[in-house]
């Protein structure tokens, strides 16, 4: 019997509606929520995925801009401009759009967004407040990926969950996220001995290794729920997941595809973080 597809793309469609209102009541607070996005350099993957975030952005109506900076520019440069989004009372979010040219020290680009702005959850305090519960921002795709299988109505306390992929972005805060809810986490990486084995005991496995095809049908349990995160475009161009899909979804008792499975939903809790930053900051003034 083949799997249960998981639809991120109609699930951040529906979401648009509450995020729609949830703007006009800032607007009649007299706030608009606003986005920076902070485009370096001319990679036109990022060109893309910033295009597209700005267009979620305007279909809510969250004001958005992206700025686009030289390749050229200097670190002292960079940072000095998030410091200025920093104090500017109409920006609610800050986002610097991932990868950096090889000069940018991205450590203390992502140190200095602050953390009431830090809409895609990877400053320290975000990252490090998953631990303790206090994070001001979840990050976005682990986050999204809580909110498809919350949804789909897929227990996660008690299960045995394998997430491939030690990421800072992704891996790392995905299993602490999911260890906040009672599961039993093991986190897979590029050293780990014999994947395989530890993929096949998983009730739920998150794959975001970025290795196309990485898991295949004989490493997933029978009836699992596998969560692609992993986007990559191959020769022919085409875009597949990290995960085997049409050999895979004969076995699974869930998936998400790729694309339009956890893709959408980053981009909807994006939405949702920026919308979450202008209510925190309309309610200190109240």
């Amino acid at each position: 019997m083949a799997a249960r597809i998981i639809d991120g793309q109609a699930l951040a469609k529906s979401m648009q509606a509450g995020f729609a209102a949830r703007v006009a009541e800032l607007r009649k607070g007299g706030t608009e929520p606003g986005l920076a996005a902070i485009l370096v350099g001319d990679d036109p993957a990022s060109a893309v995925y910033v295009g597209r975030k700005m267009k979620a952005c305007a279909a809510v109506g969250i004001r958005s801009f992206a700025e686009r900076l030289p390749s050229t520019i200097s670190n002292t440069e960079l940072l000095g401009r998030i410091v200025e989004l920093n104090s500017d009372p109409h920006t609610h979010g800050i986002l610097v759009q991932l990868p950096l040219p090889p000069h940018i020290d991205m450590a203390r680009v992502l140190k200095t967004i602050s953390a009431e702005k830090d809409v895609d959850g990877f400053h320290l305090y975000n990252v490090g407040g998953l631990v303790t519960g206090s994070t001001v921002f979840s990050p976005c795709t682990p986050y999204g990926v809580v909110k498809l299988l919350e949804h789909e109505n897929i227990p996660i306390e008690g299960q045995n969950v394998v997430v491939v992929g030690a990421s800072n972005i992704v891996g790392k805060p995905m299993g602490l996220m999911l260890m906040a809810r009672d599961a039993t986490v093991s986190i897979c990486h590029a050293k780990t001995r014999d994947l395989a084995q530890y993929t096949i005991l998983a009730d739920i496995l998150v794959v975001a290794a970025g290795v196309p095809n990485l898991i295949v049908s004989q490493m997933v349990k029978s009836g699992a729920v596998v969560i692609d995160v992993g986007i990559n475009r191959l020769p022919d161009g085409r875009i597949i997941g990290d995960v085997d899909f049409e050999g895979v979804r004969t076995k699974a008792s869930a998936i998400t595809p790729v694309p339009g499975g956890v893709g959408p939903m980053t981009v909807a809790m994006l939405l949702e973080n920026t919308i979450k930053s202008a209510e925190r900051k309309l309610a200190l003034r109240i």
